[in-house]
């Protein structure tokens, strides 16, 4: 990693502040940025988002996709957390911590609001960022590369209708056609632009040009991931000054689907004997989240102000730092990981094939 990304919690951290401090100071600027949207999309936002994860995508190749059947037993326990536990497991905590335990301290119009930002940070999960978490854990570059691949198609179809699900659960009203719009606007369009880039960039089966392409990028894709974080804490800067008790509160259900998430992933797969370096991503996949995408679905679903959106944007708030604690629990634990039989006798397989 370069000094740069050596140091993005500090950046992050950063960026949080000025984000709130320019949200409060300059509150009219940042309401017309806000006012800047089409369909309830904000532009300013989907523009810096593009900007992040197109960079990010261009280096996935889908066809890596051939590449599950390797590290099946990794695939299988992280679908499993990802689509199978993480949505309802947070709308579980939600509706036990916001809904009924925290309630009398929370704004009684903004309950259900908040279990819904809850919900929509937990059903996408992270695809940009477990680059970076997965480099740290010394994570197998294939695996993660093929799982990302496999959650952005799958998210691409059931990110919406388990959304919809969940939140008419929570009896609150769906409109389907923004959720949908965020859904093609965040992951389908760059996604397709990436793909039909990179095919064209390889199209003479050189690397070369994409490799090019991607060291300029880098640095802008940094950049607006920064941007990305003062423009929205910038919108709820006077919401966090003003509510630091909500925030702490909110941040309880999301510490504990972090770490439960991320335990569960490492366990299972250290049951079931996959190797340290593909549960170590693995666990970080499974605990993470596309918080860009859970913002801006969020907005666009309830508005800036919105109890929703200030629920996802707490999930920004401790993203980064939490994460990096699991990174460094797995990398601690690595020799207690491999002492389970499974891993050794898999591991001893693998070697001998």
């Amino acid at each position: 990693m370069s000094t740069f990304e050596r140091y993005l919690t500090l950046w992050v951290g950063l960026c949080i502040v000025v984000g709130i401090a320019l949200g409060h100071v300059f509150p009219g600027f940042f309401h017309a940025v806000g006012a800047m949207e089409v369909s309830r999309v904000n532009i300013p936002v989907a523009v810096l988002i593009w900007l992040m994860i197109v960079p990010m995508l261009l280096k996935i190749d889908f066809s890596a996709l051939a590449e599950v059947g390797r590290h099946w037993r990794g695939i299988g326990v992280t679908l499993f957390v990802n689509w199978a536990v993480k949505p309802f497991s947070m709308a579980l905590l939600g509706w036990l911590f916001i809904g009924w335990l925290f309630r009398p301290y929370l704004p009684a119009t903004q309950i259900d609001s908040y279990i819904a930002g809850l919900i929509i940070l937990a059903a996408a999960p992270c695809t940009a960022m477990v680059f970076v978490w997965s480099n740290l854990t010394k994570g197998e570059p294939h695996f993660t590369l093929s799982q990302v691949a496999l959650n952005d198609a799958i998210m691409v179809v059931a990110f919406a209708p388990i959304v919809a699900l969940l939140l008419g659960l929570s009896a609150i009203t769906v409109p389907w056609d923004t959720l949908v719009l965020s859904v093609i606007l965040y992951i389908v369009i760059p996604v397709i632009v990436s793909q039909i880039m990179r095919r064209s960039l390889i199209s003479g089966g050189s690397t070369a040009r994409l490799d090019a392409l991607l060291a300029r990028l880098q640095p802008l894709s940094l950049v607006a991931l920064l941007a990305t974080l003062v423009m929205l804490f910038g919108f709820q800067g006077e919401q966090i000054i003003a509510q630091p008790g909500v925030i702490a509160l909110l941040a309880v259900p999301i510490l504990i689907q972090v770490y439960f998430n991320s335990g569960l992933a490492y366990l299972l797969n250290r049951i079931s004997g996959e190797q340290h370096c593909v549960a170590g991503p693995s666990a970080l996949i499974g605990a993470s989240n596309f918080f860009e995408l859970a913002v801006a679905a969020a907005i666009s679903l309830f508005g800036f102000n919105s109890g929703a959106a200030l629920a996802t944007v707490v999930g920004v708030l401790i993203e980064v730092p939490v994460m990096l604690s699991v990174v460094l629990i797995v990398n601690r634990s690595k020799g207690w990981y491999e002492s389970a039989p499974a891993v050794a006798r898999n591991s001893a397989h693998s070697r001998n094939a």
